[in-house]
């Protein structure tokens, strides 16, 4: 295994201890192949609490009655807050071209909701809000998105609505320019645009939290089941699958495939993207 694992004491059987708790708690799978980077990522939390093994470690988050507090550090460290604005681009347009439309032509006073559900640092819903605010859409209906993640460091940066120069890769300049201002080498979001925005955590390995939010007509969750265990993208699925209205969207990336996981929902070509749709 790793330094780590040697200077801090980390056994085979300690590992699995380990590994399988997190699976359990946050859908994260660290299997055998990637023991060495689960190691990097909770080596400082470890020394951080003064511990000299990951077994120490292992018995606060299992046992101790401080774990409520140290799964969010946990969460904090094995967040992968890769990601960038007009990502996967074809479903926000299928989105603001095709099923808001037609939402509203069937049901004009009803709001829609949007939950974008690992969402990092902002990017993702703050593309979908920038798309339907192109189309007048705000000022039409009523629409509402919620954006969550599972890491509190990643929420507070989505919140302060600052972005650096890697975030803005795909996004066409006309965009940026009527949607950004320069501040000190970053850019900040349009306030009236970042308001449309409701911030808040949730674990997706947590029914509760999950039920708070799977409400949504339209659910963004991609790029965050390559991380899961099959085990784990069925049961969250399942949750939405249960709290959505008919009909309800479901994008996941497409890196992503939930063909063989669930049958629950019908898998269709809505303009130039592919959705998941509850009937």
């Amino acid at each position: 295994m790793h330094s780590y694992a040697d200077t801090l004491g980390l056994s085979d059987s300690a590992f699995a201890l380990l590994r399988d708790l997190i699976h359990e708690r946050t859908g994260l799978f660290y299997d055998n192949g990637k023991s060495d980077l689960l190691i990097d990522k909770l080596a400082p939390l470890v020394i951080e609490r003064g511990f000299n093994s990951f077994l120490d470690y292992y018995y606060l988050l299992k046992y101790d009655a401080a774990a409520d507090e140290e799964w969010k550090n946990v969460a904090d460290a094995l967040s992968v807050q890769e990601t960038f604005f007009w990502r996967e681009v074809d479903q926000v347009q299928a989105v603001v071209e095709q099923i808001v439309p037609n939402h509203f032509s069937a049901s004009p006073a009803q709001p829609l909701r949007i939950w974008s559900a690992a969402c990092a640092t902002g990017e993702e819903p703050l593309s979908i809000a920038m798309a339907l605010a192109e189309h007048g859409w705000f000022e039409r209906a009523p629409i509402e998105i919620y954006a969550t993640d599972a890491s509190r460091a990643a929420i507070a940066k989505a919140q302060r609505g600052l972005y650096r120069e890697r975030s803005f890769r795909n996004l066409p300049p006309q965009l940026r320019a009527r949607y950004f201002r320069e501040v000190q080498g970053a850019w900040r979001i349009a306030p009236e645009l970042h308001s449309k925005i409701r911030w808040a955590t949730v674990n997706l390995l947590s029914e509760a939290d999950v039920a708070l939010m799977a409400r949504a007509t339209i659910i963004f969750c991609r790029n965050v089941f390559i991380y899961f265990s099959e085990a784990a993208i069925r049961k969250t699925v399942r949750w939405f699958y249960q709290r959505m209205p008919t009909p309800g969207y479901l994008f996941v990336s497409a890196a992503e495939s939930l063909l063989r996981l669930t049958t629950d929902l019908q898998f269709q070509e809505i303009g130039k993207a592919f959705v998941y749709v509850k009937k």
